[in-house]
């Protein structure tokens, strides 16, 4: 791509932070550009079903805890609506409600499936608020029963955030490769090692599929050899 389309459609202060990681040698920066897209590129399909597996496990877990298969909308008006979600806006009411509008104006049937394959990710790692949490009695704990007992509520929002918010940074092009100024995977490989630590807590056998889509690691090496 020439500089000056570069510039107007991509914006010279974007693409002046790879320049900085490789001491103003243009060639390289455009090297590190495209390989931190391919970057992105490899981590969308482990992301995608991780958060797949995610959705359907706590799904799983709490159809059984309210003995109740539409249990995604019959809780807008049971903990969902509990008073002392107050202070959290009622986000999961919110969501799914909104949802639920959506489904009608557009005259689709509404129905669990369908609602709960519209809910972000978000929505599930809210799941382990501690607001959220103790209306569920801990129940959603359960869908990672291999964690160590070390692993707690708390460490893993902490994990299941960082997922997220490495998410949307990857869906908003924003670089991965770097550490302040200076070429660096670290993170990157953390939240890859995180969700296989994730993915293992809910059951070792997913990850021989987990395996066969991951490209992360060859990503990572081409990008530390630039």
């Amino acid at each position: 791509m020439r500089i000056s389309l570069r510039d107007k459609y991509l914006s010279s202060q974007r693409f002046n932070r790879y320049l900085i990681s490789v001491q103003n040698d243009n060639k390289k920066a455009k090297k590190l550009y495209k390989a931190n897209l391919r970057l992105a590129q490899a981590f969308h399909p482990l992301i995608s079903q991780f958060e797949v597996v995610l959705r359907n496990s706590i799904t799983n877990n709490l159809t059984l805890h309210f003995n109740d298969t539409d249990w995604i909308i019959n809780e807008v008006n049971g903990f969902m609506n509990d008073n002392s979600l107050s202070t959290s806006n009622y986000f999961l009411k919110n969501n799914i409600s909104k949802t639920i509008a959506n489904l009608h104006r557009r005259r689709i049937q509404v129905t669990s499936g369908k609602v709960i394959s519209d809910q972000s990710f978000g929505v599930w790692v809210s799941l382990f608020l501690p607001h959220h949490y103790r209306l569920l009695n801990g129940q959603i704990i359960h869908i990672f029963p291999y964690k160590p007992a070390t692993e707690s509520r708390a460490s893993l929002y902490t994990k299941l955030s960082k997922i997220r918010d490495f998410r949307n940074r990857v869906n908003h092009c924003e670089p991965i490769c770097f550490n302040q100024n200076n070429i660096d995977c670290s993170e990157a490989q953390a939240i890859l090692d995180t969700i296989y630590d994730l993915i293992n807590w809910i059951d070792p056998n997913l990850t021989k599929f987990f395996r066969e889509i991951d490209n992360v690691r060859n990503k990572i090496a081409f990008i530390t050899n630039i």
